[in-house]
């Protein structure tokens, strides 16, 4: 149970940060342009549309896309609630998106008082079937179709429009832009070109280049949020717990078998002899511990990935990272034991 406390604390705990990125995953960009009052994709503030267009000038710069973002009220949901939809407007022929099921309904995007839904958005919003009137805001809108990306942080429904439906839909112009994907020509060095652009486009506005927005999304959602502070607590938590389930076991066991131990000592093996069977103990009991847990991972990541969407997934690195702070909860509890073999006296045992 401790150890998968640890899984579970952990799987959370980076799921958060990839969760933030699954947008900018899913997008075809070098750089990213953005306000410099920018939290996270859901927060991104606005810059004007001009220093887009200053940022094309760039030699380095081959294509530079505007993406807009807003909250609409979707008036057609389950019972008559109206849940927020998270509404993203770009133009369809930029091919900003990786995902086949987006860029094989472009046709359905350049219509007027057409949107995609992702499939991902909570049944709250009702059956999202393609060619279904629903009511968004104030407009009556038709559902071209359905794409698969995921909606992450962004809310419990997302939807896709082009640019002229976005500025129907939301009553807002298009020069206040939330986001800029910026493409670079082939060998040109993102960071360079990031700094060329910060320089170009002055103070209120910050450059991103993938790495650099991984970061910021990582450290935000793990330090300046209390999602970072339950998770981490919770999974340093979970190996002190870990540290004091083992220790618990093994001294036990010891005692139960003081004994043995007291007669080893008195035939001659060293305390060397006796810790290393205590470690041994230890570590039997880690990894058939590991085992198990890992198995229920698995499990409950699949739970957790359907119930919260979050990308928690069991992988090769992650389950190494676990069998890691397994050993070293073994290693920790053992040493915690040690102290009362070594007091063992044969002549007090017997």
């Amino acid at each position: 149970m401790a150890i998968l406390l640890v899984f579970i604390q952990l799987g959370l705990f980076l799921a958060v940060p990839q969760g933030g990125m699954l947008l900018y995953d899913n997008m075809r960009f070098d750089l990213l342009l953005v306000s410099n009052q920018y939290e996270y994709q859901a927060q991104p503030g606005a810059f004007p549309l001009s220093r887009l267009a200053a940022a094309r000038n760039s030699p380095d710069v081959t294509q530079a896309t505007p993406l807009y973002f807003s909250v609409a009220k979707w008036k057609s949901g389950e019972g008559g609630t109206w849940p927020d939809l998270f509404v993203i407007g770009f133009d369809p022929a930029s091919g900003i998106f990786l995902r086949d099921s987006i860029n094989r309904q472009r046709e359905a995007l350049v219509r007027p008082d057409t949107i995609l839904i992702d499939s991902a958005t909570r049944p709250i919003f009702g059956a999202l079937e393609a060619g279904r009137l629903v009511e968004i805001n104030d407009r009556k809108y038709i559902i071209g179709g359905r794409y698969e990306l995921g909606t992450g942080f962004m809310g419990l429904g997302v939807g896709l429009v082009n640019e002229a439906n976005f500025a129907e839909l939301t009553r807002r112009g298009l020069g206040p832009v939330n986001l800029g994907a910026i493409l670079l020509k082939p060998g040109t060095d993102p960071d360079r070109a990031a700094a060329d652009l910060r320089q170009l486009l002055g103070h209120d506005v910050q450059v991103f280049t993938r790495a650099a927005l991984a970061q910021h999304e990582a450290s935000y959602w793990t330090t300046r949020t209390s999602v970072g502070l339950i998770f981490g607590s919770g999974l340093l938590i979970s190996i002190v717990v870990g540290i004091m389930v083992v220790y618990q076991i093994v001294s036990t066991q010891v005692s139960r078998q003081l004994p043995q131990f007291a007669t080893l000592k008195a035939i001659g093996y060293g305390d060397g002899a006796l810790a290393g069977t205590v470690a041994a103990m230890s570590l039997m009991i880690a990894v058939t511990g590991f085992a198990t847990a890992m198995a229920a991972a698995v499990g409950l990541y699949g739970v957790i990935r359907q119930k919260t969407l979050l990308p928690v997934i069991m992988s090769p690195s992650r389950a190494a990272v676990v069998f890691g702070a397994a050993l070293a909860m073994a290693a920790v509890s053992a040493l915690l034991a040690l102290g009362g073999l070594r007091r063992a006296d044969p002549a007090d045992v017997f």
